[in-house]
């Protein structure tokens, strides 16, 4: 009949719905029968633990704004009301709290699997300026929720950030006024930042579709960086995708139980226990330690504008990088060189993390200016000149041979391989 969909559903009322609405239809075809590479590791679950942990922070963050109040005198006192009248506030509280911080680490592992097999290069750019914008939108989400409690470090934490726009030359003092919603962080900005924090989660989930969108029309890389030359190089998603990232969600659900059940406060700090205080500075001004490398790359450049320039700068260049890498070769696994340098470029973050943690004085200074050099030599000079240099070892013919055949996991060449050949286009 014109207008209905032709639905193979067994249900009679699954069948129904989707004759008119091909919702189900749409399920399976990108989620049940979709053709994926049948060589992921384990990597390749802090997709959907991304997905997961963005589910549960709305779930809770909702439940929280029914309890919450965005006023300057009552945020506080609000936030203690949760967490000891409520029912069940504390686990709200807690899990939401915690929760952004697995969100980061699941994230942030997430990017690591993209720059070591080279996930953002052809036919999968857009993909990857898509996931940055996520990333952007993420780090806007945290910081506005951690000034919600309006302790004494999301208090000097929000003077501290927003007063980085006042660096920016003519427009800067205008944008500071206009995120304060006056000349001070006050009543204006704890509602204006409520709003948007309840607001741009959902905006995540629009992005997050456009981003699977892209993937699904792309199509998945993996671990070894080359097409899929057929059918034998794939595996429907369900069920053998389905349980492998079940078997991940019950491992990340584990730790997320113990950090909240056990250390709900390991990742806080301890100076938003107390009320904001306008006259009274805290020693150290830290924020949470997501933000950190960025906090040190802002810190080891002497000049304000400068740091902020540096500290944006760092997202930036993530979305050109499918331009600056030069190499054909996308997975690290046959690039003997850059398997090194990505290890150096972790470490160098993760140094960076440890200096915005401490004081900018004596060593962490020196630190934190070579973590931060090669950071952007990493991404501006190093790559474009290593595509060019580096010879990479074989690749493997397909996908199937190194699963199935001689070469085991396909971590190493297989006899009689043709030298690598650039990625394929059209």
């Amino acid at each position: 009949m014109a207008g209905l969909n032709k639905s193979d559903m067994k249900n009679p009322v699954i069948n129904w719905i989707d004759t008119r609405m091909p919702v189900f239809t749409l399920m399976q075809r990108e989620y049940g029968t979709f053709p994926t590479p049948k060589n992921f590791n384990y990597f390749w679950n802090f997709g959907a633990l991304a997905m997961i942990a963005l589910m549960i922070m709305i779930a809770t963050g909702i439940f929280l704004a029914m309890n919450y109040v965005p006023n300057t005198g009552l945020a506080f006192d609000s936030v203690q009301r949760i967490m000891r009248d409520v029912n069940y506030g504390w686990l709200l509280r807690y899990v939401h709290q915690n929760g952004a911080s697995m969100f980061f680490i699941v994230v942030y592992i997430h990017i690591f699997r993209g720059l070591y097999y080279g996930s953002y290069k052809y036919p999968r750019e857009l993909l990857w300026i898509i996931g940055v914008l996520l990333l952007l939108i993420m780090m806007a989400t945290a910081f506005m929720g951690y000034v919600l409690p309006w302790g004494q470090m999301s208090y000097w934490g929000a003077t501290v950030i927003t007063n980085l726009f006042s660096a920016i030359p003519l427009v800067g003092e205008s944008i500071v006024t206009w995120l304060w919603g006056g000349f001070s962080v006050d009543n204006p900005t704890l509602n204006r930042f409520f709003s948007l924090h309840y607001l741009l989660p959902f905006v995540l989930v629009g992005v997050v579709f456009l981003h699977i969108a892209a993937l699904h029309i792309t199509g998945s890389n993996n671990p070894l960086g080359i097409d899929v030359k057929g059918p034998q190089d794939t595996v429907p998603f369900h069920p053998y995708y389905t349980i492998k990232d079940s078997v991940g969600t019950c491992v990340f659900l584990l730790i997320f139980a113990i950090l909240v059940f056990f250390f709900p406060n390991f990742l806080g700090d301890p100076n938003n226990f107390l009320p904001a205080n306008p006259l009274q500075t805290p020693a150290d001004i830290v924020p949470e330690w997501y933000f950190l490398p960025f906090y040190a790359i802002l810190r080891s450049v002497p000049d304000k504008l400068g740091g902020v320039v540096m500290m944006f700068g760092s997202i930036a260049v993530l979305f050109v990088l499918p331009w600056l890498d030069t190499s054909p070769v996308r997975s690290a696994r046959f690039r003997p060189i850059y398997r090194q340098l990505i290890f150096l470029l972790v470490i160098s973050v993760i140094a960076l993390g440890f200096v915005g943690a401490h004081k900018p004085e004596g060593i962490w200074v020196v630190i934190g200016r070579v973590a931060t050099t090669y950071y952007f030599l990493h991404f501006l000079v190093i790559l474009p000149i290593l595509g060019k240099l580096e010879r990479p070892r074989p690749l493997p013919e397909s996908i199937s041979r190194p699963v199935i055949g001689p070469g085991g996991s396909g971590g190493g060449p297989l006899p009689g391989r043709a030298p690598a050949k650039p990625m394929e286009k059209p």
